[in-house]
């Protein structure tokens, strides 16, 4: 099979896979709400799991560059869109000063001790007046919090160094470099219920369930390999999509926090 093939094969699995992801989904429907239209923008992401969300991303219009922390998360995504993707540090990235209009930060600061000094260099590379949307964990999960103990799903297995942000923490980061725009919380208990059942049966099909800087990641090659699993997500996805409509008899708050922060140049400080 020749590179370009296996490349299609990617996509066309990573693609097949997310349409099989409920909470996949209910992510990007999230991120693209807050981000809006970017035809004809110079857009960034970063986190972006294992790269299917950087290829829906890239299907909305404009330009996109994509970056992450773990190596074998950008691998990922570069088997998946192929150009642009570059490794980054908690503290650099490689990109010039003003670059960008839009910036899309998935599960990410969560992971990086230096996210004071990283919400610093994203300011740098935006442009004035441009936007940053991020998603992170919610502290304080409660009663999902507790289950994910029991089931060995701790913040050191996920690879993350704090177990999330609150609404004020997450403004506190952007403070003074940003303005907020909008803060919105998704994913209630019957969601995340089903996150930690499907993390749980995923880790009992892993040989090597030992965090690496992202944590878990679902890697399209290895779903490909095991064609049961893909059956698995199609059988159970009915049910699945039931579970987390019952997330709107919740009136609590969600598990995780979205958010979108505009760029406020110094000269207007």
């Amino acid at each position: 099979m020749s590179a370009r093939s296996e490349r299609l094969s990617n996509r066309q699995s990573a693609l097949a896979l997310f349409h099989k992801s409920p909470l996949k989904q209910q992510k990007f429907s999230q991120i693209v709400r807050l981000l809006g239209p970017t035809n004809g923008l110079r857009c960034l992401d970063i986190g972006a799991d294992n790269g299917v969300i950087s290829l829906l991303l890239r299907g909305t219009g404009g330009s996109w560059k994509s970056a992450d922390l773990d190596a074998r998360a950008v691998e990922m995504i570069r088997d998946l869109v192929e150009d642009d993707v570059y490794s980054i540090t908690g503290l650099k990235t490689p990109f010039e000063e003003n670059e960008f209009d839009r910036v899309v930060i998935v599960d990410f600061l969560e992971h990086i001790p230096t996210d004071a000094e990283f919400a610093g260099e994203l300011h740098r590379i935006l442009k004035p007046g441009g936007e940053v949307i991020v998603n992170v964990p919610r502290s304080g999960k409660g009663v999902v919090g507790r289950l994910r103990i029991l089931l060995n799903q701790t913040d050191r297995k996920h690879g993350h160094v704090r177990p999330g942000y609150t609404e004020d923490s997450l403004k506190a980061l952007f403070e003074g470099k940003f303005e907020t725009v909008e803060v919105r919380t998704y994913s209630k208990f019957f969601s995340e219920s089903v996150d930690a059942g499907i993390t749980c049966a995923l880790d009992l099909l892993r040989s090597n369930a030992e965090s690496e800087s992202k944590g878990r990641l679902v890697d399209v090659a290895q779903v490909q390999r095991r064609k049961k699993l893909f059956l698995a997500y199609s059988l159970l996805y009915p049910f699945v999509r039931f579970l987390m409509w019952l997330d709107h008899l919740c009136f609590t708050r969600g598990h995780m926090l979205i958010a979108k922060y505009r760029h406020i140049s110094e000269n207007s400080e």
